[in-house]
C-alpha cells in the first residue's frame, strides 16, 4: 500500500482530488502540533514509512516542519518528493536526492514572479520613485518616461519563469533574448543564446532578468565584469537566487550608472541585514523574497502535485523532475 506524508491542512483542501487520483492511498497527515496520524491513530516517526512526501508552501509556514522532515528522512521506502519550490539549492534537497529519491519541483510561482518583473521594470522606466516623491510633496511636475516597446530584454534562465516574463514583455513590444542550455529556437524568444555568450549580449540589453537556479556555474554570474559590460541606463532584475549577484560589485556598478536600476527580490543573506546599503540605495527596489507570493500560487502548486500523483500511481514519468547531477553539484 502506497503511503503519502502530507501536511494536514494541505490535505484537507484537496482531499477529494487526492482520493480520485490515487484510490486506496494511505494518508499520513501531520498536524500543527507535529503529530502524524494514520487512519485516525498517531504514528511514531519510525513507523511512518512514507513512499511519497509533499513539501508544500503551507508546511514551511507551520511550526511542524521539523517533525515532517524527521519522519520523511526516517522512511526507508521514500521514492518521490514533490516540492512547492522552483529551486533546489537548499541543502534539504541535496539530502533528498542523495538518498536516491526522485525530486520534482514546481513553477506555480511563475505567474506572480513574471508580474513582479514587469512591475519592477515599469517602475524604473516610468520614474516611479520621483513620481511618488512629487505626489507626497504636492508638486505638479510632468515627467517623461521610457517605453518598453522596442527595448531589448536579456532573460537569463529561460524556463517557466523566464518564459512567463517573456510573454508579458513581448505584449509590450519588447525584443527577447533567452539564455538556456537548450539552444533550440523558442516561440517566445527572438533569439536563444548560451550562458557563455553573456558578455557579448549584456551591452545590447535594456533589461537583464535573472531567473535561473543557483549552482557552481551560476554563483556570482552577475559580477563586476558583467556589470562593466551592461548598457548605461539598463535595469537588472533578480528573481532567481541572491547568490547569482555579487552585491558589492552591484553597488559600485549602480553608482557608475550601469545598471541604472536594480530590482531585487533575493539576496545573498536573507533576511537582508538591517545595515545592508541595499535598503537605502536610491537606485534599488528591494522586496523580501516574495515575488511569487500571490493568492493563486498555492492552487497551481496543488494542481501540479495532483497531476504528478496520478502519474506516480500509473507508473508514468513525473513532471518537473530535477536532474540529480544539478541538485548534487558542489
Amino acid at each position: 500500500m502506497t503511503r503519502l506524508l502530507i501536511y494536514a491542512p494541505s490535505h484537507d483542501a484537496i482531499a477529494d482530488e487526492i482520493a480520485a487520483r490515487a484510490p486506496g492511498l494511505e494518508l499520513l497527515a501531520l498536524d500543527d502540533a507535529g503529530v502524524i496520524t494514520l487512519r485516525g491513530q498517531a504514528v511514531a516517526t519510525e513507523d511512518v514509512r512514507a513512499d511519497i512526501a509533499w513539501l508544500d508552501q503551507g508546511l514551511f509556514q507551520s511550526k511542524a516542519t521539523g517533525a515532517f522532515l524527521r519522519a520523511m528522512f526516517a522512511s526507508p521506502d521514500l521514492t518521490w518528493v514533490q516540492s512547492a519550490a522552483a529551486g533546489f539549492d537548499n541543502p534539504l534537497f541535496k539530502s533528498i536526492v542523495a538518498k536516491g529519491v526522485c525530486l520534482t519541483t514546481s513553477h506555480g510561482q511563475a505567474v506572480g514572479m513574471a508580474d513582479y518583473v514587469l512591475w519592477g521594470v515599469l517602475d524604473a522606466f516610468q520614474n516611479g520613485l520621483d513620481r511618488r516623491a512629487d505626489q507626497l510633496a504636492h508638486v505638479w511636475k510632468p515627467r517623461p518616461f521610457r517605453e518598453i516597446n522596442g527595448s531589448h530584454w536579456l532573460i537569463v534562465g529561460f524556463g517557466a519563469i523566464g518564459q512567463a516574463v517573456a510573454t508579458r514583455a513581448r505584449g509590450f513590444g519588447a525584443v527577447i533574448t533567452g539564455v538556456r542550455r537548450d539552444q533550440s529556437p523558442h516561440p517566445l524568444a527572438d533569439r536563444i543564446a548560451a550562458q557563455a555568450d553573456l558578455s557579448a549580449l549584456a551591452p545590447e540589453a535594456d533589461v537583464v532578468v535573472l531567473s535561473l537556479p543557483l549552482s557552481v556555474t551560476t554563483r556570482h554570474l552577475a559580477d563586476a565584469a558583467f556589470f562593466a559590460a551592461m548598457k548605461p541606463g539598463s535595469v537588472l532584475v533578480n528573481v532567481g537566487r541572491g547568490g547569482l549577484v555579487d552585491e558589492t560589485a552591484l553597488l559600485a556598478a549602480l553608482d557608475a550608472g550601469a545598471p541604472a536600476h536594480a530590482v531585487l527580490d533575493v539576496f545573498e543573506t536573507e533576511p537582508l541585514p538591517a545595515d545592508s546599503p541595499l535598503w537605502d540605495h536610491p537606485r534599488v527596489r528591494q522586496t523580501p523574497h516574495s515575488s511569487g507570493m500571490t493568492g493563486a500560487q498555492n492552487g497551481r502548486n496543488a494542481a501540479l502535485f495532483l497531476d504528478n500523483l496520478g502519474r506516480f500511481v500509473a507508473g508514468q514519468t513525473l513532471l518537473n523532475l530535477a536532474d540529480p547531477k544539478d541538485v548534487l553539484a558542489e
